[in-house]
């Protein structure tokens, strides 16, 4: 009994006094002074009893004991509730320096919208000077508005949070995140000006929808507009778009650099929203194009503003620094009838625009909304739709175009591939049109491996039939000639076809070729090596350099056919011609003119020493039938005047006679 009261009071002693070493607290302290002086009065009177000692008892007993425990207990209390105190007083403290110091506005709200109490933050944004006995009301500083939604939320017993503005000194406006909840009769809320932010936000959604060079909507903005213009137009109201490209910018980029060309494209901008008038909107959406929309405006009344922006433009030069830059202007307007897709809209706007810069309509094409060109916008949809698999088109079918020597009419049967589709309803769509909308929609590759798979297949299939057939051109996509898988399967099929190989002859258009040289040229290479030849197409279209022409083995240059067509209408044009043809001859290449539609365009070429000639004076694009039944490219002339010259002229007298005998003798034919 001695050992366990003995070990129960050390092991009582060793917590209480390992609870006060660990708090370091007062309150502990004086809880185990009470627990002490029990745990010793205890055991004092258990040890007395023991001895039988009785006056020690009477000193020392429970109830003495009691009473000095509970009086220690009472200073744990109290020293508790001081620590307590000291504590409170203290957080209020750091609440109010918190409070104070918050560069949010912090504020309490009475029912009648007055302020309770806020903090200095509040009172530096709302430029209030806390005075006594003096009352601030939200409504003074903000919208009314804003106050009815903090009224109606405390109502609700719901906090939340809100953006709203108010008008500051100097007339500028200042944005505000108001966050509120309901406490009790008042309102508690926090204030913090987001005017930064918002200017932030209000900046990127501005550079989202306008150009930031110019200030007007780029294409993201102005195709909103247009797509809602489209809605209304579909109920009624007239609706217009138009497309305008300037001439000549590229040139004041080029030599001036782009600081000048900022600044008349933001000098444009300016003469444009001049002439357009209420209502018109006007968007920038590449270098120097723009989109305008006529919203509610009769296509003659969009017209005649049209008028006037061209004028405007034409009319006085645009001044950067001490410079001075004439620009013109090219606008294609259309009338948008219906629920028109925006691409589509702007699309055949832009047709209109390239119309107009064509020239001979004074920088202006109009369509309304009956013109031809939408059903042939709608039909070349159609035909992207079916292009869209990546696989030809049901319909494809070859033509053939003759090409006449000059040299000897009646000794070969040459020609030119050309592509048409039969549509559904029997309709033929031309070649023209086939090619354009595959180039435009990335699908070129797709018509030319057709064509050239199918020309190499007939060509094999009637070889024996084609003995006078010297060569067949078939053109060939720039974006064809930069497609390495397009490069690859036509090697591949070359390599398969060797005998019709041999008489393909490819044309790349000029423009094409200078593109990228190195690659022409391996290309070209690549086409020789299997037998087949090349001819340079346009040539003479406007990018014409002779000094490239000795790094690319062609075997002939077509002569571009506007310079065909007007030959006979200024002896330059003759001249132009007849240098081009010395040329091709210099280089051991032949000549072919195309668009040649007449006698007198026929004999010219002759005069000036043309090899081959390609144009409705002597045939349109026959079926293959037709050419397989013929004996030689003159078999197809119905010209009475072309084929008495070919018969009386040329055929019967030998080249010699058909131009001027002291020119040197043409090399033979092309083979």
């Amino acid at each position: 009994l001695w050992i366990t009261a003995g070990v129960g009071t050390l092991v009582l002693a060793y917590y209480l006094l390992r609870i006060v070493l660990l708090t370091r607290s007062r309150v502990a302290m004086w809880y185990a002074a009470s627990l002490g002086v029990v745990m010793f009065a205890g055991f004092y009177e258990v040890i007395a009893a023991a001895l039988g000692v009785k006056e020690l008892i009477g000193t020392l007993n429970h109830v003495t004991a009691a009473l000095s425990s509970s009086l220690l207990a009472a200073f744990a209390i109290a020293e508790r509730m001081r620590v307590e105190r000291v504590e409170r007083v203290r957080a209020e403290t750091a609440l109010k320096t918190t409070y104070d110091a918050l560069p949010i506005g912090l504020f309490t709200l009475a029912r009648d919208g007055s302020f309770e109490r806020f903090n200095p933050a509040l009172a530096a944004m709302l430029g209030i000077e806390p005075r006594a006995g003096e009352r601030h009301y939200w409504r003074d500083h903000f919208e009314a508005g804003s106050w009815h939604w903090l009224r109606d939320r405390w109502l609700l017993r719901r906090g939340g949070e809100l953006e709203i503005s108010a008008p500051w000194p100097g007339g500028e406006t200042r944005w505000f995140h108001v966050r509120m909840a309901p406490a009790g009769e008042t309102i508690e809320g926090s204030l913090q000006d987001i005017t930064s932010r918002h200017e932030a936000t209000e900046k990127l959604k501005f550079l989202a929808e306008n150009d930031p060079l110019t200030g007007v909507l780029n294409r993201r903005g102005i195709e909103k507009i247009i797509e809602d213009a489209t809605q209304h137009a579909a109920e009624g109201k007239p609706l217009a778009v138009a497309y305008l490209d300037l001439d000549r910018f590229k040139l004041i980029n080029d030599l001036f650099g782009h600081v000048a060309g900022d600044e008349v494209l933001r000098q444009v901008c300016r003469r444009i929203e001049a002439v357009l008038g209420e209502g018109n909107t006007l968007g920038r959406i590449g270098g120097d194009e723009f989109i305008i929309v006529f919203r509610d405006a009769a296509i003659y009344s969009a017209a005649a503003i049209c008028r006037g922006i061209v004028e405007a433009i034409d009319a006085t030069p645009f001044h950067a620094g001490d410079k001075a830059f004439q620009v013109k202007a090219s606008i294609g307007l259309v009338e948008v009838a219906d629920r028109l897709p925006v691409k589509d809209a702007i699309a055949v706007a832009d047709r209109a625009c390239r119309a107009a810069k064509a020239g001979g309509h004074d920088g202006l094409v109009v369509y309304d909304r009956g013109a031809s060109v939408f059903r042939e916008w709608a039909e070349e949809r159609k035909l992207v739709e079916r292009l869209g698999s990546g696989t030809a088109p049901e319909g494809l079918f070859l033509m053939m175009q003759p090409i006449m020597s000059l040299r000897a009419p009646y000794g070969s049967l040459n020609f030119e591939v050309l592509v048409r589709m039969r549509e559904p309803d029997g309709t033929i769509t031309p070649g023209g049109v086939i090619v354009a909308t595959a180039e435009n929609n990335g699908r070129a590759s797709v018509i030319d491996r057709w064509v050239l798979a199918n020309t190499l297949a007939w060509l094999d299939g009637h070889h024996a039939a084609l003995a006078a057939t010297h060569f067949v051109t078939m053109n060939l996509s720039g974006a064809s000639l930069n497609d390495e898988r397009f490069i690859q399967d036509a090697f591949a099929m070359l390599a398969g076809s060797p005998r019709a190989a041999n008489r393909l002859c490819i044309e790349i258009t000029e423009g094409v070729a200078l593109h990228d040289l190195d690659n022409t040229r391996r290309f070209i290479d690549g086409v020789r090596r299997y037998g087949a030849k090349v001819a340079l197409d346009d040539f003479g279209a406007g990018y014409t350099s002779f000094s490239y022409l000795r790094e690319l083995p062609a075997d002939a240059l077509k002569i571009d056919g506007s310079l065909i067509v007007n030959v006979n209408a200024h002896p330059a044009n003759l001249a132009i011609v007849e240098a081009i043809v010395e040329l091709a001859r210099n280089l051991g290449m032949k000549s072919i003119a195309e668009w040649a539609e007449d006698c007198a365009t026929v004999e010219s070429l002759a005069e000036v020493g043309v090899d081959y000639v390609q144009g409705f004076a002597i045939a349109h694009a026959q079926n293959p039938e037709a050419v397989l039944a013929a004996q030689s490219s003159a078999s197809f002339i119905t010209d009475e005047k072309v084929l008495r010259y070919v018969r009386d002229t040329l055929a019967a007298t030998g080249p010699q006679a058909a131009h001027n005998p002291l020119r040197r003798r043409r090399p033979a034919e092309m083979h």
